[in-house]
């Protein structure tokens, strides 16, 4: 990937919808061979997809729950068991396996309120076998950022 890939990822990842045309112009090449290059991105998996990024709280999901989990059965079962548990939760928005701490895995779940999650979580209880479930609301977002840095590319 060269300096003028980069430009291009930089800009499509702030404006995924910029015009092909405002976008080969910004970074001084034709449409076709900015085109191209776009494309063989998407072919090489660097580009996955391109999304519309929503406002949780202007669609009623203000509520940003850590929700941390402990286990003792590092099985492949239960990791199957798991991945389908947190894939089939839209309110589960991401999921992490975690090293150097007491727990194994952090989720992060948006929800309506308080007491829907809570809800929410004592559903996960049932269906997911654990140790320990530590939930850490957030107060306030200090950062979110959805373009990833290209300097180490």
């Amino acid at each position: 990937m060269d300096n003028l890939d980069k430009n291009i990822l930089k800009i499509l990842q702030r404006n995924a919808t910029i015009p092909l045309s405002e976008l080969s112009k910004r970074v001084g090449i034709s449409s076709t061979p900015c085109w191209n290059r776009i494309k063989k991105m998407e072919e090489k998996k660097i580009i996955n997809s391109k999304i519309t990024v929503l406002n949780n709280e202007k669609i009623n999901l203000p509520v940003t729950v850590f929700l941390t989990i402990s286990i003792t059965n590092h099985s492949e079962t239960w990791l199957k068991n798991f991945t389908d548990v947190v894939s089939k939760y839209d309110e589960i928005i991401e999921v992490h396996r975690l090293t150097g701490s007491n727990t194994d895995y952090q989720l992060k779940i948006l929800s309506p309120s308080i007491k829907e999650y809570d809800n929410f979580q004592q559903t996960l209880i049932k269906e997911i076998e654990c140790t320990n479930m530590s939930s850490s609301i957030s107060l306030q977002t200090i950062k979110k950022n959805y373009h990833l840095p290209l300097s180490y590319t």
